[in-house]
């Protein structure tokens, strides 16, 4: 008999204990058929009782692990570290999840499916709608069209100016994004990635702390040779932004503004990596409070968790 895939996954969490109970709720319903699966919460050092609460938890239908990373070390810190634990007990396939995600039944057969049937894919995301009342433009939509948002429908690169979007956002669902595609950036709002991009490229840029960190991984993926995908027979809900506050947040602010200039001096061309250094010097003198610290650290080239420490 052939070996089941074993697949782990993981829900980061800092501070967010009933959001990750609820969350916790929904994996305990998930379709575990024809794979191990397992649940790792890797927690960020939270000073709200997480630990307590969720050290010792179980789940019916699979294995459960918590994980304490010992700091903040932000999203691609922390994710690392519950990476790592999981590849190191024989870990297929990890799945990143935010602990904000409502799911249906089958999202994890479905998404090992796809990689199972793709081997030159290295990493996926599925599509992904807003939850309902979670809605950048609440008023736009009529009541039956709630719940078929798109958040996310693979995600665009515009090179010459060092800005990453969703592809699809904020469109109703009519069917138009229903075709497998090779996308530039998969989210890390919930990913599946084969242990083989681990073997190529190692781990997430924990330098980046927050943001941007998924764009980053996918260009690397890429430039390994694997496929970077969007896979829509599998889908989700997402309470978009209920963790870090929305656009135009302080967290938002600070770190979209630093790491873009990290992104595009790392990869992006000689006129844009001008355009953008010019663009961060400007944000360091007439943005909002967040972004104007957010450029003097991308300009200082501080990483980590920066200014954002001394909030």
């Amino acid at each position: 008999m052939d070996k089941l895939p074993k697949v782990s996954i993981i829900i980061l969490t800092t501070n967010a204990l009933q959001m990750t109970k609820e969350q916790l709720a929904d994996i305990a319903k998930l379709d575990t058929a024809g794979l191990t699966a397992e649940c790792l919460v890797a927690d960020n050092a939270s000073s709200d009782g997480t630990e307590n609460a969720l050290k010792n938890y179980k789940l019916p239908n699979m294995d459960y692990k918590f994980v304490g990373t010992g700091a903040n070390l932000g999203f691609a810190g922390g994710n690392n570290v519950g990476i790592k634990d999981a590849l190191g007990r024989g870990a297929d396939y990890v799945i990143l999840m935010n602990n904000d995600l409502i799911l249906p039944k089958d999202i994890i057969t479905k998404l090992v499916g796809c990689m199972k049937e793709n081997e030159d894919v290295g990493i996926a995301s599925p599509k992904m709608y807003f939850a309902k009342g979670y809605e950048f433009h609440k008023d736009r939509y009529k009541e039956s069209e709630l719940g078929k948002v798109i958040w996310y429908a693979g995600g665009n690169i515009d090179r010459k100016n060092a800005y990453s979007s969703h592809r699809g956002v904020d469109e109703v669902d009519r069917g138009q994004f229903d075709k497998a595609i090779e996308t530039d950036f998969v989210t890390g709002a919930c990913v599946i990635i084969g242990r083989k991009v681990f073997e190529k490229i190692e781990f997430f840029d924990a330098s980046l702390f927050l943001y941007w960190e998924d764009v980053d991984f996918s260009e690397r993926v890429r430039r390994a040779g694997l496929k970077v995908m969007y896979f829509p027979e599998a889908h989700l809900w997402h309470k978009v932004s209920a963790s870090t506050g929305g656009s135009g947040s302080p967290t938002n602010d600070y770190f979209l503004t630093r790491n873009r200039l990290y992104f595009a001096q790392k990869y992006l061309s000689l006129r844009t990596k001008i355009a953008v250094w010019k663009d961060t010097l400007r944000l360091a003198f007439s943005g909002r409070a967040w972004q104007k610290k957010g450029a003097i650290d991308a300009l200082l080239g501080v990483r980590g968790m920066g200014a954002w420490a001394n909030r």
